[in-house]
């Protein structure tokens, strides 16, 4: 295993402890049935965390939406970090990132097809959703960071963790990035290991499972990121540029607004690049003085073989930002990035995915109100997996 990112402040943790027996009063009333779980008439795959920070959430939904797209129409509904709407907004081409978030808004420019939404509110979300025209009901819904939101029950809770920080090493906020226990993970019908080095040996899945404690009926993935050709941000207009593949001796300023950005300076320097990294905090508004900063670390670099590379979140932020110099625009590009399964898991994720949704016609027969009441695990994966 590599080197560990998580750090503890330990000094914090006499407020963990406090913020931990919060957490877990809020989770006992849900298992007991004093706050209730509204289930829906639609299977609903929730993709989360235990931790705050990145985990790769947005390529693994985008992962979900490419593998369901071809057996029916997908809704993603996500929260909509900070954005400056309120209540439910349904996005459209034309909607500004503002309006929904930069996770969404890159979600929407990369499934044009997918019906994408925001809602603080997930239960009224997925209502909206429902509410619809039958040509544009969905048939699954996928939620983005709803691990916590106990307020709706998914039918399949997918759990995500980042390789290089282990919940089981982590402690409770303020002191770690937990948002709630470790042992929250038995909530979790299939978890994930993210951000993995692509050489990965089998004998971590053994390693893993143990440290994790998961149970004979929680399939354990592991999952890379996979970086593709670069592609301008500010194309010429009217004009459609070929996609780039970054060189050796390349001077590049990686500009991100990310929780971890490390993994991509990880991933580029490989290839012989030299990466100068200008970081800002997660999801982070650019303004006019940060572009004029990067204006700046630019006109650094040797000039010649020399570009800007940020991510596409990042890129939903810049792409209607009216603060870019003209100077940099046609230096700016964007680094896609899909999830590929290690271990040739490939086929088995995709079969619980798949098999999940297809078969939940059966249970979506049953009456809302009975279904939303419903205390057994008619609707979860494990009925048919396990």
């Amino acid at each position: 295993m590599g080197e560990s990112l998580v750090h503890i402040n330990r000094w914090l943790l006499p407020f963990a402890w406090i913020y931990g027996a919060g957490v877990w009063l809020r989770n006992r009333l849900f298992d007991r049935g004093v706050l209730t779980e509204r289930r829906f008439r639609v299977p609903v795959i929730s993709v989360g965390n235990v931790t705050v920070g990145g985990t790769g959430k947005t390529p693994h939904i985008e992962y979900l939406i490419h593998l369901l797209q071809p057996t029916g129409q997908v809704a993603v509904l996500s929260r909509g970090y900070r954005r400056k709407s309120k209540g439910f907004v349904c996005a459209t081409s034309s909607t500004p990132v503002e309006d929904i978030g930069d996770e969404p808004y890159q979600m929407k420019r990369k499934f044009p097809q997918a019906c994408v939404a925001v809602d603080g509110d997930r239960c009224r979300g997925i209502a909206r959703l429902l509410d619809g025209a039958d040509s544009e009901r969905p048939e699954v819904v996928l939620l983005d960071d709803a691990f916590q939101h106990r307020y709706v029950r998914p039918g399949l809770n997918i759990l995500l963790m980042d390789y290089r920080r282990p919940i089981d090493e982590d402690a409770l906020l303020p002191a770690g990035r937990l948002r709630e226990p470790a042992s929250g993970i038995r909530r979790a019908d299939l978890v994930v290991v993210t951000k993995c080095p692509p050489q990965l040996s089998y004998e971590a899945n053994a390693m893993w499972r143990k440290r994790l404690g998961l149970r004979t009926d929680q399939p354990l993935f592991f999952s890379t990121f996979v970086y593709h050709r670069l592609y301008p941000l500010f194309p010429p207009e009217g004009r459609q540029l070929p996609s780039v593949s970054l060189e050796k001796g390349m001077h590049i300023l990686l500009l991100t607004g990310i929780a971890t950005p490390q993994h991509i300076v990880d991933a580029l320097q490989p290839k012989g690049c030299h990466i100068d990294l200008l970081a800002f905090a997660d999801h982070h508004a650019f303004t006019a003085t940060d572009m004029q900063r990067v204006l700046h670390r630019f006109r650094q670099l040797p000039e010649g073989r020399r570009m800007i590379v940020t991510t596409e979140k990042d890129a939903a932020r810049l792409v209607g930002h009216p603060s870019p110099d003209e100077a940099l625009k046609p230096h700016l590009y964007v680094l896609p990035v899909e999830v590929a399964l290690l271990h040739h898991q490939e086929e088995t994720f995709n079969h619980y995915i798949t098999h999940y949704v297809t078969t939940y016609s059966r249970n979506s027969r049953l009456p809302e109100r009975e279904d939303a009441d419903a205390s057994g695990d008619g609707n979860h994966i494990r009925h048919g997996l396990g």
